[in-house]
């Protein structure tokens, strides 16, 4: 699992997440740079985002993993007119991960320049942060 720090542009302007209990164990790994995932241990595989029942039996058999925070690049658009709080700084880039572990999650990709940018592109995650939590967002794995 990556401790990188992120140099994310949008570092003390992203909006601090306010966990439920759905999404606690989420944010409490990210607290500690750590990629949680739900995982059903009865199809044995992962889901994001959190919910109560696993998508691929309906049943509470779920439990959380660590997982690598490593995939690649499945589609991204670089914005370059974003809407308040990110006015401003833009270009940026937006991807949606194809993660190792079966999953895709959407968020930002930094350390990298926006024409650098390719899908099927290694990435891995890295952490901005967001008030008292941390934000995963990725880049480039080199």
């Amino acid at each position: 699992m990556s401790g990188n720090v992120a140099r994310d542009p949008q570092a003390g302007i992203r909006p601090a997440p306010k966990p439920s209990s759905m999404t606690r164990e989420f944010w409490e790994g990210a607290k500690q740079s750590k990629l949680m995932l739900q995982y059903c241990r009865d199809a044995k595989k992962f889901q994001f985002y959190p919910r109560p029942v696993s998508i691929y039996t309906g049943k509470r058999n779920l439990e959380w993993r660590e997982v690598s925070g490593k995939g690649s690049v499945y589609t991204y658009t670089v914005t370059h007119r974003g809407p308040a709080p990110f006015r401003g700084i833009a270009p940026y880039v937006i991807v949606t991960v194809d993660l190792d572990e079966g999953v895709r999650m959407m968020s930002n990709l930094v350390n990298c320049e926006p024409d650098d940018v390719r899908i099927g592109m290694r990435v891995r995650v890295c952490w901005t942060a967001t008030g008292e939590y941390q934000f995963p967002v990725f880049e480039p794995d080199r």
